[in-house]
């Protein structure tokens, strides 16, 4: 038989660097998951990716107390700042510019997180970068 979900918890945690600090501490915690269990597993599935990059993850709880979790793609801000060696977006959105990004180095972030996006294909996954990349205050440049 299946086992009973208790609940879901959506974090964005640090690949490689899990601690029970908050905010992982506190929201396994008040769900009464093993914080340290998760910690190590968490640490030891993103060690082959980039350390420090954000992950979006879900886990899941069960009503036993025990988790699985799926980590996500990192968000697109993460990769536009990795692309323009940005600290930060604009403070004034819409207002300033910041950098700029071309359409092929969108596409290519598309692809990255083409399994996360709601998108049918890589035009419109590439087009809701585009509206990060302007959220941001990327100028978007033909390449």
């Amino acid at each position: 038989m299946a086992k009973k979900i208790l609940g879901y918890i959506k974090l964005q945690v640090k690949a490689g660097s899990a601690t029970p600090s908050p905010p992982i501490g506190p929201a396994l915690g008040q769900r009464g998951v093993n914080i340290m269990g998760f910690c190590k597993e968490f640490n030891a599935r993103t060690e082959n990716v980039e350390k420090g990059t954000p992950l979006p993850t879900v886990i899941t709880v069960y009503q036993d107390k025990s988790f699985t979790f799926i980590t996500k793609t990192p968000p697109a801000t993460h990769y536009l700042k990795q692309i323009t060696g940005l600290k930060s977006g604009a403070k004034l959105t819409g207002r300033e510019t910041v950098g700029e990004v071309t359409r092929t180095q969108l596409r290519e972030i598309a692809e990255k997180k083409m399994k996360d996006l709601n998108a049918n294909d890589l035009e419109a996954a590439a087009k809701i970068i585009e509206g990060s990349a302007k959220a941001m205050g990327l100028k978007i440049v033909e390449a």
